[in-house]
């Protein structure tokens, strides 16, 4: 699959995705004959798992370091492991942050709506 057809599948510009492989978020892709970039399914995955963990804001050093740890073969297993315990931990902390934001929010708008009503009562009275 060339990089159009990728970055259509994966909503990802031909930019992002040229940037993803030059930083090392993805792992080289390779190219056919004439140099255009060749997505094969493992590509494809890498691409899709990338998308997945930067749409929850994981850091791309994070994911930099843990395709960097996937690309010294599996002795470093544990140490991928333990990457995605602690940034799973993270994930973890701010989804509670983002529950408890989320309640003040409701709460919030649950007060204007009721002020907005009462005003609402006593203008049609």
């Amino acid at each position: 699959m060339f990089i159009a057809e990728a970055s259509e599948k994966f909503d990802l510009s031909q930019d992002t995705l040229r940037y993803y492989e030059r930083i090392g978020l993805i792992p080289r892709v390779n190219r056919t004959k004439s140099g255009i970039r060749d997505y094969t399914e493992e590509d494809c995955r890498w691409v899709e798992f990338i998308k997945c963990m930067r749409g929850v804001g994981l850091p791309v050093e994070v994911l930099i370091e843990y395709v960097g740890l996937f690309q010294q073969g599996d002795e470093t297993k544990g140490a991928r492991k333990d990457l995605l315990v602690e940034q799973r931990k993270e994930l973890r902390s701010r989804m509670e942050d983002m529950k408890n934001v989320l309640e003040r929010l409701d709460d919030k708008i649950t007060r204007y709506e009721m002020t907005i009503a009462e005003r609402e009562k006593t203008l049609h009275r």
